[in-house]
């Protein structure tokens, strides 16, 4: 019998027309990672990390899925890859960026993989999107809600959906 895992997944992109890049990155999830039930609207960020850089749009999913994490992390790479992503300046523009959010309760700390992301609770961009679709989500790590973690974000970056 197969387990459903759900995967909450965040895309960004600021290169080569952002929209179309994140909506090739949504197709290439449902084909090759599971069901897209739940998405947020597209927002756009000013750049976070490194902001000599025209401004981001992101958006966050929740993904059905039979995949373990590894395996959602080499799909998500494949579809990086097929896009042109380049991995060359920590933090620097992107054609497309797919990141692994949650997985279910799971915690999760490997050389490839942290789970939940552990920058969440440090990024407007992430959590706006967050808190529209799955508000009262309790951070496995914690213990707090979406909402929770936004109201105490210390990022003042501009984040305005689209």
């Amino acid at each position: 019998m197969l387990h459903i895992n759900t995967v909450v997944l965040l895309l960004g992109s600021n290169l080569e027309q952002p929209i179309v890049q994140l909506e090739n990155a949504l197709h290439g999830i449902r084909q090759n990672v599971g069901e897209v039930f739940m998405q947020s609207r597209i927002y756009r960020s000013s750049a976070w990390g490194k902001t000599d850089q025209p401004d981001f749009l992101n958006q966050a999913l929740c993904v059905r899925t039979i995949l373990k994490p590894e395996e959602v992390l080499h799909q998500i790479r494949a579809l990086e890859n097929a896009a042109g992503r380049k991995r060359e300046v920590k933090w620097g523009p992107r054609i497309i960026d797919i990141d692994i959010l949650y997985y279910n309760e799971m915690i999760l700390q490997s050389e490839q993989l942290s789970i939940p992301h552990p920058e969440i609770p440090n990024r407007r961009f992430t959590l706006l999107p967050l808190e529209e679709i799955i508000p009262g989500y309790l951070h496995p790590a914690y213990l707090k809600t979406q909402t929770e973690l936004l109201q105490h974000c210390t990022d003042d970056g501009e984040v305005v959906a689209l």
